[in-house]
């Protein structure tokens, strides 16, 4: 215990140390006043309206890539206006040649692999969340909410409208963004903001306040300022009602069923209690996803983790879902209504003024008669409260209560479960410093000692050097069944160095070497297992990269474990295993519409075998209405008996076909053989109004060999999103 003691207390030490160390705001000088337009703007891709002619502009934008020590090559020009309901902002985005390089008109597009314009807005200026918004060359909407400084969740979905109009020698966007949609304290006339140019063919991403290259375009911390004229009109009434109707029938093969019909109607209400607090409210929720998930080849003895993508959990929700680390989450959506149905919930989120913000949450599910569980009643409670510059310390409570009795007897799961915890989260002023403290602990019946988690991190990023400590102790006996927390009862480190390089001329932009470790302890310190990994890597100035690894892989077993998941004899816990792998990953350039990426890695594997490894991705698209994606991966597993020779194939061609910005046709399919399943998920969309669509969903399971099918299911499903 000493050892962790000694871990933390340096990270300590070093995380107060930075968090003292403020600044002013890095890019205070970049203002921008907005004035209110006194007449109409029509939203249209022509900026012909007296609003824009009278509106200040923002140009001369600064190159981040390829490098970010000059001014940008393209042109481009930013306006801003106002009116009582709406924020307007315009974008005239100047190109060398009539030609534009995107993937298709599908929202929320990947922006490495799209000209774009995307703008990054805090309200509150505090450099930490906020809202985004944008527009591929094609005219395909970007929107997101902003946390933890520079992440994006694009799960986010709110009302909004724009165009994009394309013309000879530049592309325009054009957007007006209702005040309804977007949170904000009154009477505050400083807002943060930050532009975004991306633009393929020359390789060239911009922004107009400068921001260092190892860091995003949407760093908070590099935002610019908008000034208002007055202080932003505020909505007198923000309710938005959003009901849904669902149709659906699902047949069972595999166990004979008979068809089910699911006849579902049910809503949500949004209510922002203040502009910048809102309050969710659904009844009968339709929690069912219209995007599946996407299969991987599981050579993990621990649990996967696949991300929440319902609505009602999604706005505000990096103050529950952020909390912790990526294997340490005391809360975990997606627990919510696994094996029984939600009745009604409520969430209310926000900020209370530039420092504080809250989220509060409620949900009752149902009795399961299939789980033989009963009804259960969860409860989370999280506050944040900004520190220092752009550093927060937040508040965590968990409640998850049986409420009644299980359908029959022999129900043996506990009837309570909570998780109280505090973080520290550092952000320097400049973003070059970051790091993490971190404190859990869980109460469950019966259940005392060792059950609490104390972890951190410290990381320091500049353009030529990257440093990076992690530590975690998680105790045999903690206990997050609203979580995510796949391994107990260990102690882990985590060191990584990175030093870059950046040649003057050549074909290479960038090539650097990093060396990172990962090493497991149990609660008395000794090691169980460890991976160590030397890494070079090269981004050439078309943007390809190609990066070569070698790991160093030792495991000692805490548990029986079949090393092909795929139902064969287990090795004993407390085996021993040491291998040694090498790792050749190469992705073309994104700015070609032939587009692939190949990874081929070689090496050792559990049971002095071995293993060969080849992932693989090829895209087609034919701009900007058909986007075709093949995504492979074969594993070769040598083994001696019981095992033998094992290979595993999983096959997921995708085809996205946007007929307009508003119709979308997704098919996906997904074989896998480790699994004996064919997974076919087709899925048009039809957004008849901003926030509004229209779902048509089909998908089946099959056993592929000989050909069988699981199951089979069709949903119909209608939303209307509705502002009173």
């Amino acid at each position: 215990m000493q050892s962790i003691h000694k871990v933390l207390l340096s990270l300590c030490c070093c995380l107060f140390i930075c968090g003292f160390a403020t600044a002013q705001k890095k890019n205070a000088a970049y203002r921008y006043h907005i004035k209110r337009s006194a007449l109409p703007i029509k939203i249209d891709g022509v900026l012909n309206e007296a609003g824009w002619t009278e509106a200040d502009s923002a140009g001369n934008f600064y190159m981040v890539l390829p490098m970010d020590t000059s001014f940008a090559k393209l042109k481009t020009v930013v306006r801003m206006a106002y009116d009582n309901d709406n924020f307007y902002i315009s974008a005239v985005c100047y190109t060398p040649q009539p030609q534009y390089m995107v993937e298709s008109l599908k929202r929320d597009f990947n922006f490495g692999k799209n000209d774009n314009f995307i703008f990054f807005m805090d309200p509150f200026d505090a450099r930490t969340d906020g809202f985004s918004f944008g527009s591929n060359a094609a005219g395909a909407q970007w929107d997101g909410t902003m946390y933890e400084g520079s992440k994006v969740d694009l799960s986010w979905d709110n009302k909004w409208y724009s165009v994009v109009k394309n013309y000879s020698d530049r592309w325009v966007f054009e957007a007006a963004i209702p005040f309804k949609s977007i949170r904000y304290k009154k009477g505050i006339k400083e807002w943060g903001i930050n532009f975004s140019r991306n633009d393929l063919v020359t390789t060239e991403k911009s922004s107009w306040a400068p921001v260092p290259r190892q860091f995003p375009t949407a760093a908070l911390a590099y935002t610019g300022t908008i000034v208002w004229d007055e202080a932003p009109p505020v909505a007198q009434r923000n309710i938005s009602v959003i009901p849904y109707v669902l149709g659906g029938i699902t047949k069972d093969f595999e166990n004979n069923k008979p068809a089910v019909w699911r006849k579902e109607i049910g809503g949500d209400v949004k209510v922002g209690l203040t502009s910048s607090l809102n309050l969710d409210m659904t009844v009968n929720p339709d929690f069912s996803q219209v995007d599946v998930d996407q299969q991987v080849i599981n050579l993990n003895r621990y649990e996967l983790f696949f991300p929440e993508k319902r609505q009602f959990f999604l706005e505000n929700g990096d103050l529950f879902a952020n909390f912790g680390y990526a294997d340490i989450r005391p809360f975990f959506s997606r627990r919510i209504g696994l094996n029984a149905p939600i009745r009604f919930g409520g969430r209310m989120t926000g900020k209370i003024d530039k420092n504080w913000r809250v989220g509060v949450m409620d949900i009752q599910t149902g009795t399961s008669g299939s789980a033989n569980l009963p009804g259960q009643n969860f409860g989370v409670v999280t506050l944040q409260r900004r520190v220092f510059s752009r550093s927060n310390i937040g508040f965590l409570f968990v409640n998850k209560d049986a409420t009644g009795n299980a359908p029959a007897a022999g129900n043996t799961a506990p009837g309570y479960n909570r998780n109280v915890g505090m973080e520290f989260n550092l952000a320097s002023s400049s973003n070059l410093v970051t790091g993490k403290l971190l404190a859990l602990k869980s109460f469950t019946p019966n259940v005392t000692g060792r059950d609490y988690v104390a972890a951190g991190h410290f990381q320091y990023l500049s353009k030529y050097w990257t440093f990076y400590l992690q530590h975690e102790y998680v105790g045999k006996n903690y206990n997050a069944e609203v979580g995510y927390v796949p391994r107990n009862g260990y102690n882990k480190i985590s060191p990584l160095v990175q030093h870059n390089f950046f040649p003057k001329s050549g074909n290479v932009l960038s090539h650097g070497v990093q060396l990172s470790s990962t090493y497991f302890f149990d609660e008395s310190f000794k090691r169980t297992d460890n991976e160590s990994v030397l890494s070079y890597l090269l981004t050439f100035r078309s943007r390809a990269t190609l990066t070569v690894s070698g790991f160093d892989t030792y495991v000692k077993l805490l548990r029986p474990f079949d090393p092909t998941n795929n139902g064969k004899p287990l090795l004993p816990t407390g085996f021993e295993n040491h291998w040694n792998t090498i790792d050749v990953q190469f992705a073309s350039k994104p700015q070609s519409v032939f587009t692939y990426l190949l990874e081929v890695a070689r090496g050792g594997y559990y049971y002095d075998g071995n293993r060969w490894a080849v992932t693989g991705q090829v895209g087609y698209r034919f701009q900007p209405y058909v986007n075709l994606l093949l995504n492979t991966s074969f594993n070769d597993l040598h083994m001696a008996q019981p095992y033998g020779h094992n290979k595993f194939w999983l096959i997921g061609p995708r085809a996205d076909v946007t007929f307009t910005n508003t119709l979308y046709f997704t098919t996906f399919v997904q074989y896998n053989e480790q699994a004996k399943n064919m997974n076919i998920n087709s899925r048009l969309q039809w957004r008849y109004k901003p926030a509004s669509d229209l779902f048509i969903v089909y998908g089946d399971n099959s056993i592929p060999s000989p050909f069988t099918v699981k199951n089979r299911q069709l949903t119909v499903k209608w939303t209307y999103w509705w502002n009173i």
